[in-house]
């Protein structure tokens, strides 16, 4: 029988004025002001649903190799730069895609450690818990670089 855990993570918003206007973020960690961004017509104070959504990914994204390369024995560092593509047709915006640049600088660089690092790359994305829940709206793509 499997065992079942449930996290409740709990968000408060407010929003003071019309779509022009800011709001307020309140989690347990994370305060902040947000707005439409400026790229698409709003104020752009603060962060912004887009920017919300690909933090979410990228830090899913680099946790779940992290732990991935730790449970292989593979000490790295990770850099990682994920770009968010919003596209606009006909004035309703769709999130496209997001794509994550990850650089990934073995402690011990060898062809084991290389072809592990590369593989985990991917498979980290395809088993993070965001991009999951956004897998079959939003395309996710990984471009690995392993550096010296």
């Amino acid at each position: 029988m499997a065992n079942k855990v449930e996290h409740i993570f709990k968000l408060q918003t407010s929003w003071d004025g019309g779509r022009n206007d800011t709001g307020e973020i309140h989690c347990e960690k994370l305060q902040t002001t947000m707005s439409i961004p400026k790229e698409m017509g709003g104020p752009g104070i603060g962060t912004n649903p887009d920017e919300l959504l690909l933090s979410a990914a990228a830090s899913c994204y680099i946790i779940s190799l992290a732990a991935m390369l730790e449970r292989s024995n593979v000490k790295a560092r990770l850099v990682l730069q994920s770009d968010g593509i919003v596209q606009v047709e006909n004035n309703i915006f769709t999130y496209k895609q997001i794509i994550h640049h990850i650089e990934v600088f073995l402690h011990e660089k060898n062809d084991s450690h290389m072809r592990i690092a590369r593989r985990l790359a991917l498979k980290a994305e395809e088993t993070c818990m965001i991009s999951k829940a956004l897998r079959g709206n939003v395309d996710i793509a990984v471009d690995c670089k392993i550096v010296e």
